[in-house]
């Protein structure tokens, strides 16, 4: 199958791009989250699309999800929307040195019932790469990434505001 090639794709470095060929790949993404962050694969978790500019993770509405409420639990809910975003900072970091890298401030808006596949997408892969791209060694800097979580309706469901703080080691 074709890989769709945009102008954000084609800018990646070679580190980014394997990077971004592994979260895409279901069988890699699956042992990843296997040994990173197993929430995750329990939550069948998955990257739709991932590039330079924007990520896309669903989270489908199933019993390993649903609360007694019947709709997807908050937990889950926010661990989509954090994989949305982590996975653009995590590209953004790719090749370009030692960072640490860390959540440090989290809040979320609900807005309807979770009741079915939720899309989050964050569209911030451009602001993140700048801001990483800017520190220079033993500088740190944050940026709040948003992850609009969306169903098939294309109603918004939840939006949630990840504070993510860098530090590039020196």
């Amino acid at each position: 199958m074709a890989e769709k090639i945009t102008p954000s794709t084609r800018e990646l470095n070679p580190a980014a791009a394997s990077y971004r060929k592994k979260m895409t790949s279901p069988f890699i993404f699956k042992l990843a989250m296997l040994s990173k962050l197993p929430s995750a694969l329990f939550w069948k978790l998955k990257i739709e699309s991932l590039d330079g500019e924007k990520c896309v993770v669903s989270i489908p509405f199933t019993w390993r999800t649903q609360n007694p409420f019947k709709s997807i639990y908050f937990a889950a809910l926010a661990g989509a929307a954090e994989l949305s975003t982590g996975a653009l900072c995590q590209l953004a970091l790719a090749g370009k040195g030692k960072f640490s890298m860390l959540v440090v401030d989290f809040r979320a808006e609900y807005y309807k019932k979770a009741d079915a596949r939720i899309h989050f997408t964050c569209e911030q892969g451009e602001e993140v790469a700048t801001l990483v791209d800017s520190l220079q060694p033993g500088a740190s800097g944050t940026i709040t990434t948003v992850s609009t979580g969306k169903n098939p309706a294309g109603q918004e469901v939840a939006k949630f505001y990840v504070t993510w703080s860098f530090k590039r080691k020196a």
